[in-house]
């Protein structure tokens, strides 16, 4: 084995994550958001006496929300904590080694008790395996495999959450895989792959294009390689206008991220073509925009390598 493996390897059994209980119990607001966003209507999960009609003392929460319960608090994922010295020994070997991206490839959910309103559950992570270096198309890299324990209050165990990372070199370039991470004080650098390179590169010559799809004529924003109407894979593109109205905006004061301008509207824009793009409005002030307010078209030349569009007021006619 390589001198940077056998390094990973020495990581393997350790503890990641120490037992760490999360920030509030099992509650009824939390799972009544999650089903509504789900979309998940099984009365079990808010209504007792359904739940009751199941054999259950009264209503559960969803299996699948077991991670929610013990995920960190905004704050402290602010506070850039690590949770252990090991993650942070082993962050600090990966990215030495040049290996700075990740992205979760895996998750094997295996539930073995329901849990109810009021319910505490703690977390344990232990670093199950990792694997020899791997070529990817997002770039070289190493698997890392940890086995996350869920346990109530009384510390049965709940759960059991296999969880696989990739940590990769990422390539350069603009093709397929993951761009580079932006220079300090540059906005980040987007996820460019096959399916958008065009809409980027039109962009850079102030350019608005939407995907059109050639057999059915369908407009289609975000892009894709196959027509959401017709499963069609032949497409082109058509020219925007530039017009559009706000559709839904939140102005974002934190966290700041440098190659930002705070406060920062984040607009939802409905193109007068029917499809809608997420932007930046210039050129007017938090409290003045509006939702249905009349845009057009703007440019953000961030850097050489990056431009995005972004929309102001629309001019008024009698002005």
């Amino acid at each position: 084995m390589s001198e940077l493996l056998t390094a990973l390897r020495a990581f393997e059994g350790q503890t990641l994550t120490p037992t760490t209980w999360g920030p509030d119990p099992v509650n009824t607001p939390m799972i009544r958001h999650w089903v509504e966003t789900m979309g998940d209507e099984n009365p079990v999960y808010l209504d007792d006496d359904a739940a009751r009609a199941t054999g259950r003392d009264g209503a559960v929460a969803p299996a699948l929300m077991t991670q929610v319960w013990t995920m960190r608090t905004f704050t402290d994922k602010m506070a850039n904590n690590d949770p252990s010295p090991v993650w942070t020994e082993l962050i600090a070997t990966l990215d030495a080694a040049g290996f700075t991206s990740v992205v979760a490839t895996d998750s094997d959910f295996e539930f073995f008790a329901e849990l109810r309103p009021g319910d505490r559950v703690s977390l344990t992570e232990v670093i199950e395996s990792i694997s020899e270096e791997k070529t990817t198309g997002l770039g070289a890299g190493h698997f890392v495999t940890t086995l996350k324990t869920y346990r109530s209050g009384d510390g049965e165990v709940v759960a059991t959450q296999r969880w696989r990372t990739l940590r990769f070199r990422p390539k350069s370039g603009s093709g397929s895989g993951a761009e580079p991470a932006a220079p300090k004080g540059l906005r980040p650098r987007p996820a460019i792959n096959a399916d958008n390179a065009f809409w980027f590169e039109a962009a850079r010559e102030h350019r608005l294009v939407i995907q059109r799809c050639t057999a059915c004529g369908t407009l289609r924003h975000p892009t894709g390689p196959m027509c959401g109407q017709c499963r069609s894979l032949d497409w082109d593109t058509v020219d925007a206008a530039g017009r559009g109205t706000v559709y839904s905006f939140v102005v974002n004061h934190h966290p700041r991220i440098p190659g930002f301008e705070y406060p920062l509207v984040v607009a939802t824009i409905e193109l007068e073509e029917g499809t809608r793009l997420i932007a930046n409005m210039t050129g007017v002030e938090p409290h003045a925009v509006e939702i249905g307010m009349a845009v057009e078209l703007d440019w953000i030349d961030a850097d050489p390598e990056l431009t995005l569009p972004a929309f102001r007021p629309a001019a008024r006619e009698d002005s």
